[in-house]
């Protein structure tokens, strides 16, 4: 085919439509030709001009070409001659195989006007190929006992040629016992029998060797040789026999593979190939093929699978020695195998209850469990235990069952858990030992009521606290678990019904905070108890309680209060000094209290402001007022004092206290007889008014004092049981205060006198 004429796809197309349009453009003659194989490239095959009919100008003219069923460029059209060329060297054996005649189809296309001419190519065969033997050593094994006339089929020989070309002949080489008896096969092939003509005798010629020819028909034909070697055997007349009928062996159960477990001997009389032994089994099952093997020349009984006592204790082994004349003798092994301590004991949980409450009763079923050892004897005795000081007991039931019960009552608080080893061992050698853990849950019971910390608390809080202030906590804790566990607590009521616990302290439910519901007063409210409970959340519930004791601790809130001087008078409080006082001497005292308590009512003096300083002094701890030294003529009659008192606290807090000293001054133009009747004056006024003998009074105050300043515990700095009264006493140099003397009687005439007698001092001249 030339290039450039069309692939193989669009010819197919061409064909196809030729196909569909009815044929009519197909010559019904089909042209043959033939080539013999391994024809040189070139030759010359036919001429298609000659065979059509047609002008050679027409190949040119409507496009003739060559195409073949496989497509495949055998032939070649030259279109200036119309011949047909060999394109490549044609195998036939590689064409056709065996198939004969090996037929290739082309078609002889020309495409304006198309038209198809059908044409056959015929590779002919060629003796190219020479036969052989697949096996060039041929054994026959022929006894001295064959009977003349038996036929033995030789192998063929092979030839990839065909027809007269292939193997038609065999040939055997001279010799006085065989000949050839050729034989047709259904192929048609030619096969080859050797007969026997004349007897054999071992003793003679043991051996014979023959030469068998294959032969072709080629010309010249070709031709194979194979060496045929026949060996006559010994007539067997006599049986191997086995030293023993019954071979009895002890096998462990532990041997390894290929241990020899027997080794089986049998003896033949006859010679040769007739004496020559092979043993094997006989009529044995898979399990004794599977589980041993036997040597055919030794007689070597081995291992071929692991044993297993308590699978198979014992196998019975037929086996048979069969001689090169197929006559055979029989024995048996009797293979017991012995157990040995391969298989540890076995537990199987059969049931386990977990967790169980911690008040189970004595001996409550907690598991169920089953032992087992496949081994038998000594191996298969077990001993089974469990771990010391452990509050269960272990019990033999039925057969090799065992129940685990409690020995002892459990308390979850003190182990929740419990790993329980089950140990199982053997009385084999060596002993094996099997342990099963299970672990055992202890449930929580609510046996137990929550606990304090403490079975009292104090707390402390400042006075004038915010509301809602957290000013303590209280813990209960619970062993139990779960809902068990879980702590509310409460306030309980209170032992003493007038105290208002529900409006002073409130406390969490959850956590055990303590709160102060409003602002406490020290000096109205220094301390209260209540109790608190504390409840767990189990069935039935349990419950405790504590003491809380709060103590409100004091703040600096209240500034000292002056009892005397009096505060609220509308002038300073008046008092006299004898003009010949001596330094030290005691004017008067301030006297005051402070509701706090501590070092914020520890309070102090001081003089802070004075008419004329350097005069008077203010001692600092009990606020007395004295002359610092001697009154003299030039000092004013008349002296202003602002004390200053003060507590302790922080900040201090302090009021200021003032009082007015007058001095009593002898004028020296007063005649003594006008001071006489003065003194007659003042003494008869003083007596007629409650026998007094005071020069003057100072008022104090009346009735109770403020409510603020009770000491609500009666310890406080002064009572309300006191009044106060402070005046000087006859004469004129040793004149003292008197202090906290009861004047709750006459009164309102004390204050009156005090009153006349200032309007009588200032008579003199006293502003």
């Amino acid at each position: 085919m030339e290039p450039g004429e069309g692939s193989p796809q669009q010819i197919r197309q061409a064909l196809l439509f030729f196909v569909f349009l009815g044929g009519s453009l197909v010559c019904s003659e089909t042209w043959r030709y033939s080539v013999a194989e391994e024809t040189e490239i070139g030759s010359f095959i036919g001429n298609v001009v000659k065979d059509i009919g047609l002008g050679v100008e027409d190949l040119a003219a409507r496009g003739a070409r060559v195409i073949f069923d496989d497509y495949k460029p055998y032939l070649q059209l030259d279109r200036q001659t119309g011949n047909l060329i060999l394109n490549e060297k044609l195998d036939r054996e590689a064409l056709c195989d065996l198939t004969e005649p090996c037929i290739l189809n082309f078609q002889i296309l020309f495409e304006n006007p198309l038209q198809f001419f059908r044409a056959e190519l015929r590779v002919k065969d060629i003796n190219d190929h020479t036969p052989t033997f697949l096996d060039k050593h041929i054994l026959l094994k022929i006894s001295e006992s064959t009977t003349p006339g038996t036929s033995f089929q030789m192998d063929s020989a092979q030839d990839l040629d065909v027809g007269k070309n292939a193997v038609q002949n065999y040939t055997l080489s001279p010799n006085h016992h065989f000949h050839l008896k050729l034989q047709d096969s259904e192929e048609g092939r030619k096969y080859a029998e050797l007969l026997l003509d004349q007897p054999l005798d071992r003793e003679k010629e043991p051996e014979l060797r023959l030469t068998l020819t294959a032969l072709d028909g080629g010309s010249p034909p070709r031709s194979a040789t194979a060496l045929v070697r026949v060996l006559v055997s010994d007539v067997n007349d006599n049986a191997p026999e086995f030293e023993r009928s019954v071979y009895e062996v002890l096998v462990p159960e532990n041997s390894p593979l290929g241990s020899l477990v027997v080794k089986v001997s049998a003896t033949d009389l006859d010679a040769g190939l007739n004496g020559e032994l092979s043993y094997s089994f006989s009529h044995v099952s898979r399990d004794i093929r599977k589980t041993f093997e036997i040597h055919p020349i030794s007689g070597e009984v081995r291992l071929k699978a692991l044993l297993d006592f308590e699978l198979i204790k014992s196998y019975t082994i037929n086996i048979q020695a069969i001689d090169g004349g197929s006559l055979s003798g029989k024995s048996a092994i009797l293979v017991s195998v012995v157990d040995v301590n391969d298989n540890p004991p076995e537990i199987v949980i059969t049931s386990l209850t977990s967790p169980i409450p911690e008040n189970s009763s004595p001996e409550m079923v907690v598991a169920v469990f089953s032992l087992r050892d496949q081994d038998s004897g000594d191996n298969g005795r077990m001993v089974c235990s469990i771990q010391d000081n452990l509050p269960f007991l272990l019990k033999p039931t039925f057969k090799n069952f065992y129940t685990l019960v409690t020995d002892s009552p459990l308390d979850r608080e003190k182990r929740a858990e419990y790993n329980i080893s089950i140990t199982v061992t053997d009385m084999g050698t060596p002993r094996l030992k099997t342990e099963n853990n299970i672990t055992l849950l202890v449930s929580d019971v609510n046996d137990n009521a929550p606990a304090f910390t403490q079975t009292s608390y104090t707390l402390s809080v400042r006075e004038n606290n915010s509301p809602a202030l957290h000013i303590g906590s209280v813990r209960a804790t619970d062993r139990d678990a779960g809902a068990n566990a879980q702590v509310t607590y409460s306030l309980l009521p209170p032992l003493d019904p007038h105290v208002p616990l529900a409006s002073l302290v409130s406390i969490n439910p959850d956590n055990g905070h303590l709160f102060a519901l409003r602002s406490l007063d020290y000096e109205a409210l220094r301390a209260f108890e209540f109790r608190v409970g504390a409840a767990d959340r189990g069935s039935p519930a349990l419950s405790s309680q504590a003491l809380v004791r709060v103590l409100v601790t004091d703040d600096n809130d209240n500034a000292p209060f002056v009892l005397y001087p009096l505060q609220n008078a509308s002038a300073p409080c008046t008092e006299l000094v004898p003009r010949a006082a001596e330094a030290g001497y005691l004017v008067t005292k301030v006297v005051a209290v402070d509701g706090d308590s501590g070092q914020n009512a520890w309070l102090s003096y001081q003089l802070l402001k004075a008419t004329e300083p350097g005069l008077f002094g203010v001692w600092a701890h009990n606020g007395e007022v004295r002359t610092a030294r001697l009154l003299g003529e030039r000092d004013a009659a008349k002296h202003r004092l602002v004390v200053l008192v003060k507590d302790n606290g922080e900040p201090p807090l302090s009021p200021a206290a003032a009082l007015t000293v007058y001095l009593v001054v002898a004028l020296a133009s007063v005649s003594s007889l006008f001071l006489f009747s003065v003194l007659v004056f003042v003494a008869v006024r003083l007596c007629r008014r409650g026998g007094a003998a005071s020069v003057g009074r100072c008022s104090v105050p009346e009735g109770p004092f403020p409510g603020h300043l009770l000491d609500v515990s009666g310890t406080g700095t002064l009572s309300q049981s006191y009044q106060y009264e402070v005046c000087l006493k006859r004469g004129s140099g040793t004149s003292e205060f008197k202090f906290l003397k009861s004047v709750a009687s006459n009164h309102q005439e004390s204050v009156n006198d005090v009153e006349e007698n200032s309007n009588f001092i200032n008579g003199f001249g006293f502003n």
